[in-house]
C-alpha cells in the first residue's frame, strides 16, 4: 500500500481551560505588546519548556560528575580539583 506521508503542522489549534486571573494577565500583556493572546501564551510555553530542557541537563551534568567521581576519597577529590593539603616550603628570596 502506498501512502502518502502528511506533513505535521507548525501549530495546532486546542482549547485550553486557564485561570482567570492569569488569562486577564496575558491579555493585558498582548495588548501592550500589540500580539495576539495565543502568541504570548506559545512563548510563555516555550520559554517554560526550554527552562525545563536547560534544568534537566544541568542535573544530568551533577549525576554524570558525581558517578565519575564516586568511588574517590575526599581527599583524592580536592587533589583531582587541584587543592594542595600539605604547606608549600618558603620560597628562597635572591
Amino acid at each position: 500500500m502506498n501512502r502518502r506521508r502528511v506533513p505535521i503542522p507548525a501549530k495546532r489549534r486546542t482549547t485550553l481551560t486557564l485561570p482567570t486571573d492569569s488569562l486577564r494577565q496575558v491579555e493585558a500583556l498582548a495588548m501592550q505588546k500589540g500580539v495576539t493572546a495565543s502568541a504570548i501564551v506559545a512563548g510563555m510555553i516555550s520559554d517554560g519548556l526550554s527552562a525545563q530542557a536547560a534544568a534537566k541537563r544541568g542535573r544530568d551534568v551533577v549525576e554524570a560528575y558525581r558517578r565519575a567521581f564516586d568511588g574517590f576519597t575526599e581527599e583524592e577529590r580536592l587533589l583531582l580539583d587541584g587543592i594542595v593539603l600539605d604547606p608549600l616550603p618558603p620560597r628562597k628570596r635572591k
